[in-house]
């Protein structure tokens, strides 16, 4: 068995500047997938994009807007899923706390829809901002899971999850995580061996070397089998407060020499998808 690593930048479509990154990144041979915002004003100018470039994203399920950019409207305007104004929530846990479960699969529907209809036929699915997984209230995981193995969708659910959180679950979500793992190999959902990606933040980090040295540890401590990391380039300018420095780190990252000579140096093979 051979350790193998699908490349992920998520995010196509989030805005213009972050487009522009993966859209390169991508024809660069940097990544290996993407996964596509179908919800945002820029979603169909990024599939026309991606599409010309012979790429199948996956799709990146959202039911939340984002700090720092204008709020976007859910597909299906589906109420329990929206504001007052009928934007979606940037708060996670607000989404949590309202979302019905109905509502959030048509949502998905929804959106799944639109990329077939632009040509664009996903072979897997995961979470804008983990919001199907439970972490920020109401869980989806078992819906999803379900939905999934009604498309013929793999799923990013990783059956290891201590390399994303960082150590062993706590026992209550590390239960919920056991039992999806198995509803995932019942249904016949492909999912990963692990995945894996930075979770500090700008102040916690300090310098792009720490970025850099937490994600050649990432990639040394891969498992046997076919996993995911998954990052967020983009222009530092394309996303404000320090997540846009983040982002730009990410992206000079996945540039950077000593990343490549890395992943030669490890034997890990770069793979477009684990199923």
């Amino acid at each position: 068995m051979t350790r193998r690593v699908v490349i992920t930048a998520d995010d196509l479509g989030r805005e213009a500047g972050t487009t522009e990154v993966i859209l390169a990144l991508l024809a660069e041979g940097h990544v290996s997938a993407t996964t596509l915002i179908p919800v945002t004003p820029v979603a169909k100018q990024a599939a026309d994009q991606i599409r010309a470039l012979g790429v199948v994203p996956r799709l990146h399920v959202t039911l939340t807007s984002e700090h720092g950019l204008p709020r976007w409207r859910p597909l299906n305007g589906a109420a329990s899923l929206t504001d007052p104004d009928g934007t979606l929530t940037d708060d996670p846990f607000t989404l949590g706390a309202r979302g019905e479960t109905e509502d959030v699969i048509r949502e998905a529907d929804a959106q799944l829809r639109w990329m077939h209809d632009r040509d664009l036929t996903p072979v897997a699915a995961d979470s804008h901002s983990g919001t199907l997984y439970g972490l920020h209230g109401r869980s989806w995981l078992a819906p999803a899971l379900e939905w999934c193995a009604h498309h013929g969708l793999a799923f990013r659910l990783p059956r290891d999850a201590g390399p994303y959180f960082g150590g062993p679950l706590p026992p209550e979500l590390a239960a919920a995580h056991e039992n999806a793992v198995a509803l995932a190999d019942t249904l016949g959902v492909a999912i990963p061996q692990t995945i894996a990606t930075n979770r500090q933040t700008l102040h916690e980090l300090g310098s792009y070397k720490r970025l850099r040295d937490g994600y050649l540890r990432r990639l040394a401590d891969l498992p046997e089998g076919t996993s995911e990391l998954f990052l967020h380039p983009s222009h530092e300018d394309a996303v404000s407060g320090p997540d846009g420095v983040l982002r730009a780190w990410e992206t000079r990252l996945l540039r950077d020499a000593a990343w490549h000579k890395a992943l030669e140096s490890e034997g890990v093979e770069v793979v477009g998808g684990w199923w």
